[in-house]
């Protein structure tokens, strides 16, 4: 099994047998570190940890040479630093890291139409379709990660395989900068012996949860009794994880996949302990929300918070909406509610807040009472403001003052990997 430093992969050679695969997964190796060195290239072979210099914050990314001293991302680069002392820090820059990633995916569609986009540096690709046009999907794969290195600059894992989830599965044991090919016929060869912790979707905890009841294998999964398994980790999952377990994933690539949340989050400069200066930041993180969703045509079915404190504990709380909205101020009174749920009183590192269940801003009639309506009309008048004016420039009078919580100059990051 590959692990995050590059060691333990598994690769397959040029030519080895491809049949009945059909779907691919590419993932950049390392990328905001690769593209670091792309744009400068005496970084090159350097252990580089992405992320602001300061010792609030957590990696972003790390380059394969900093993985190997055990650097991870998510990590505090306080942290980091001690694992890996002479790494180079290097600040994040989301434009030059949205433009590389523009110019793959524009690498992807030049092969085949069913592009589906995971995030900023992976994608699943179905090349069923093109057979004719450039060849197998083993070949595919070659030519992908060929015209990714020498029309980009940096370099990709590519998983081959039958399914959406092996595919994934095998371009993660890949890296870096490998392929590895599954046959149809060797799916479930390849799937045994892998730890149920390698499964898609499968989060740490529930991997600790199954391997308590020594569960350990994707073998062990398949093996095990419906029922046991669901006492583990619930139902819904272990019939999913059964299924996948026996290679059955029938998940199609979506060319048009939505959005599946929104959100901002704030790591402050300090731990906060007051609880009402943490319901005014949610508040204002939820505003932000409020208009993402607007902008977009989108409405929320379901709010989310994420608690962090300051021993690194993390706590997330979810509801779902009575009808779907994007009025920031709803968003916020729901998110101020389920953190006053929240029995813990320790000072806290970071806060966040996350619209869920997205459906498209329903563009009928209202309905003949709208309990929203006053706060709909001032909040697109903000939006106007802000567009004529600045974003920073107009804001609520309750978040005036509060901003000593943060650090100068920082802005709220999108939730999620971007």
């Amino acid at each position: 099994m590959g692990r995050g430093d590059g060691s333990g992969r598994l690769v397959s050679p040029e030519g080895a047998e491809d049949a009945g695969t059909g779907i691919l997964h590419v993932d950049m190796d390392a990328f905001y570190a690769s593209v670091e060195i792309l744009y400068d290239p005496s970084l090159r072979g350097l252990p580089l940890i992405i992320g602001a210099p300061d010792g609030r914050s957590v990696v972003s990314s790390a380059s394969y040479e900093a993985r190997r001293f055990g650097v991870r991302s998510a990590m505090p680069v306080s942290q980091a630093l001690r694992l890996c002392p002479q790494a180079r820090v290097v600040p994040p820059d989301f434009t030059k890291y949205r433009a590389v990633s523009s110019a793959v995916m524009d690498v992807f569609h030049s092969v085949t139409p069913l592009v589906e986009q995971l995030s900023i540096d992976e994608a699943f690709l179905d090349v069923r379709g093109v057979r004719r046009l450039w060849g197998s999907p083993g070949r595919i794969a070659v030519l992908l990660r060929r015209r990714v290195r020498e029309e980009v600059g940096i370099t990709c894992s590519v998983g081959v395989a039958a399914t959406k989830h092996v595919a994934k599965m095998a371009s993660t044991i890949s890296k870096p900068d490998g392929m590895l090919i599954v046959p149809a016929a060797r799916t479930q060869e390849f799937l045994d012996p892998r730890p149920v912790g390698a499964m898609w979707g499968v989060g740490p905890k529930a991997a600790e949860a199954l391997e308590r009841r020594g569960i350990r294998l994707i073998r062990d999964v398949r093996e095990t009794p419906l029922d046991a398994l669901s006492r583990a980790v619930g139902p819904a999952l272990a019939q999913r994880m059964q299924q996948l377990a026996r290679g059955e994933d029938a998940r199609a690539v979506q060319t048009d996949r939505v959005e599946k949340s929104v959100g901002h989050e704030e790591t402050f400069e300090h731990d906060i302990a007051d609880a009402e200066l943490l319901r005014s930041e949610l508040l204002r993180l939820a505003d932000r929300v409020g208009a993402r969703l607007r902008s977009s045509g989108w409405q929320a079915g379901a709010v989310a918070i994420k608690i962090r404190f300051a021993d690194f504990s993390t706590l997330s709380r979810t509801v779902s909406l009575p009808e779907p909205t994007e009025v920031g101020q709803r968003i916020g009174e729901t998110a101020v509610a389920l953190f006053d749920q929240i029995a813990r009183h320790d000072p806290v590192r970071l806060v966040g807040v996350r619209a869920e269940k997205l459906r498209e801003t329903s563009g009928g009639a209202l309905a003949l009472w709208d309990d929203d309506e006053d706060q709909r009309r001032l909040e697109g008048t903000l939006d106007d403001a802000r567009a004529r004016f600045g974003v920073g420039m107009i804001t609520r009078a309750r978040h005036v003052g509060r901003s000593g919580a943060r650090p100068a100059g920082e802005q709220p990051r999108p939730f999620g990997r971007e």
